[in-house]
């Protein structure tokens, strides 16, 4: 009767509803968690398993009998076959700290039947304890969860941005693309245009080979006297200033005629101009070696002097060079100058651009002119010279004074005899281009005729006398 008067003692009404919602929850059954060892030294284990509460609060949906057997927690598949061993650990500690709390739960159940405060007690303790675990390791689960979402929104700003430099990057290296793309039509352009030009050009050029070709097949003799007439006459136009340039420094021109050709009988004392034109004439054609030459270029040009200016070393320029030496004295320089400039300018392969010199040039030129026509007509081309003393004949000769007052030339007691050559004459092929000499009359009785022409191929330096001082 006094176990009727002990009243009970009851458990707090938190914990009783936290392991009612618990015991909902899992759904635990209070039989079984122990293992054989456990349930020798509890003789109640009988009495527990044969008890209504006991059946009440076992989980009737379970068709499996887990009497005598122990409850082993088992880890994922994936924690057994390798997976994350930190996660592994963490659901390792979960299971044991739900088994704890369901043997506590079972001791609480069993502080009941018999009743006994307390056990009760001592029980509830255990079960709060283990509720606490399991609440503790709901919050370091949650806590890595959010250190984990915080890592994660961290790493996702760091993609962000390194995503919005990348857009950036991209943005930049499109219109640098575009600005490629841009050049690059540009070029192409320019390549077609050079490709036009260059198409042209070459046109341009073979018309140029093919008018060259045309014209040299259309040289004829006709066009070597042509250039004979021009080059005579330029040697004239050249001796004028020349003359004058003597007179206004101071030069004894009978003297200077004289030390040209001596001994020579002038109609008149003007023809003396035609020593100089002689000696002009001399220098230009001496050592001159008739030769192939594209004569073209220096034809073409109103001013020979653009010539020169445009290629300095031609053969044209080189040609004016030599002849330019040798025609005007360093002496005549001086005393026409009071300089050596012009002389100085030629002789490093300048050409000025004074009057003089221009003349000079313009002469060069038709005597240039002259040698190269006269190869690409014929190769065989030759050139002969007429000896002083020799009698006129009309068909290698022409006075000098053709135009200027004819020389009548009377058959009978008197005839015409050669004074001085003043330009040689030219054969090709059966053509003959007469030379240009100066006559004078004497009479048939007292006249020893000479050989009639000397005919030398090229090399005319026999027959030119350079006079000395000049």
């Amino acid at each position: 009767m006094e176990c009727a008067t002990v009243k009970p003692v009851k458990p707090s009404t938190n914990i009783s509803e936290i392991v009612s919602r618990f015991a909902k929850v899992c759904r635990l059954r209070s039989i079984g968690v122990f293992s054989s060892e456990n349930q020798s030294h509890h003789p109640q284990n009988i009495c527990i398993k044969n008890a209504p509460f006991c059946e009440d609060v076992s989980d009737k949906t379970d068709g499996t009998d887990m009497v005598g057997e122990k409850v082993h927690p088992q880890p994922p598949i994936g924690v057994l076959n390798g997976g994350n061993v930190g996660v592994g650990v963490e659901i390792s500690k979960l299971f044991d700290v739900v088994s704890a709390l369901k043997a506590a739960y079972v001791e609480l159940q069993k502080a009941h039947i018999p009743y006994d405060p307390d056990k009760i007690v001592a029980a509830n303790g255990l079960v709060v304890t283990q509720l606490e675990a399991l609440c503790k390791i709901k919050r370091a689960y949650k806590e890595k969860l959010f250190s984990k979402a915080k890592l994660n929104g961290s790493r996702l700003d760091c993609v962000k941005k390194e995503i919005k430099v990348n857009e950036k990057l991209l943005e930049k290296l499109k219109s640098e693309v575009k600005a490629k793309d841009s050049e690059i039509v540009v070029l192409r352009q320019k390549l077609e245009d050079l490709d036009s030009g260059i198409k042209r050009l070459a046109e341009k050029m073979r018309q140029d080979r093919l008018e060259k070709k045309n014209a040299r097949r259309a040289l004829n003799v006709s066009d070597f006297e042509n250039a004979f007439v021009a080059a005579s006459k330029s040697v004239h136009d050249f001796a004028r200033p020349l003359i004058s340039l003597m007179k206004a420094s101071g030069w004894d021109l009978d003297q200077a005629a004289k030390s040209v050709e001596d001994e020579v009988f002038y109609s008149k004392r003007s023809d003396k101009k035609y020593a100089f034109e002689a000696y002009i004439a001399r220098r230009m054609f001496h050592g001159m070696s008739l030769e192939s030459l594209d004569v073209h270029d220096v034809m073409r040009l109103d001013d020979p002097m653009d010539g020169l200016i445009e290629n300095p070393g031609s053969g044209f320029a080189k040609f004016c060079r030599e002849k330019y030496l040798l025609v005007v004295h360093p002496s005549m320089e001086a005393s026409f100058f009071g300089n050596l400039d012009h002389r100085k300018f030629v002789s490093i392969g300048k050409h000025p651009r004074t009057p003089f010199y221009q003349i000079f040039v313009k002469m060069a030129r038709w005597v240039w002119v002259l040698q190269g026509i006269a190869a690409m007509i014929d190769a065989e081309v030759k050139v002969f010279s007429v000896k002083r003393g020799s009698k006129f004949s009309c068909v290698y000769m022409e006075s000098v004074e053709d135009g200027e007052g004819k020389v009548a030339l009377d058959e009978g007691d008197v005839s015409h005899i050669v004074q001085f050559m003043v330009i040689p004459g030219f054969r090709i092929g059966d053509i003959v281009v007469k030379s240009r000499v100066y006559l004078s009359k004497a009479s048939c009785k007292n006249l020893a005729i000479p050989s009639e022409l000397t005919g030398i191929r090229l090399s005319i330096v026999s027959f030119y006398y350079v006079p000395a001082g000049w």
